[in-house]
């Protein structure tokens, strides 16, 4: 299984400034009814696409639900040549709760 850290959402939004891209694995429904305000919806419709337009050497920060699903999709996107993979503790619910701020609606980022 190849690489990534697991990391809580303090640090995840120090990341964030710093310009990692975050992506979002959860159902369509989920990330359009609330998500990291910037992260990008990943699925795997668009996971090719994704990952040929990605630059490799950005961190990535993937978030689930709960911090669970996204650490195989971590590890997937780590073996896919990601050379700096995260996976957010305690998912979007945590995030939410710790930046309420920092959420969006809607898919339209």
């Amino acid at each position: 299984m190849s690489e990534f850290k697991r990391i809580s959402p303090q640090q995840a939004q120090e990341l964030r400034s710093n310009g990692a891209v975050v992506v979002d694995i959860r159902d369509p429904q989920s990330f359009a009814n609330g998500h990291i305000s910037g992260s990008r919806h990943l699925d795997n419709h668009s996971l090719h696409d994704f990952i040929t337009h990605a630059d490799l050497d950005a961190p990535l920060i993937v978030s689930c639900y709960h911090g669970n699903s996204s650490q195989g999709a971590a590890a997937y996107l780590a073996g896919q040549g990601f050379s700096e993979v995260y996976s957010l503790d305690g998912g979007f619910e945590l995030w939410r709760a710790t930046y309420p701020g920092e959420t969006a609606q809607s898919s339209e980022e």
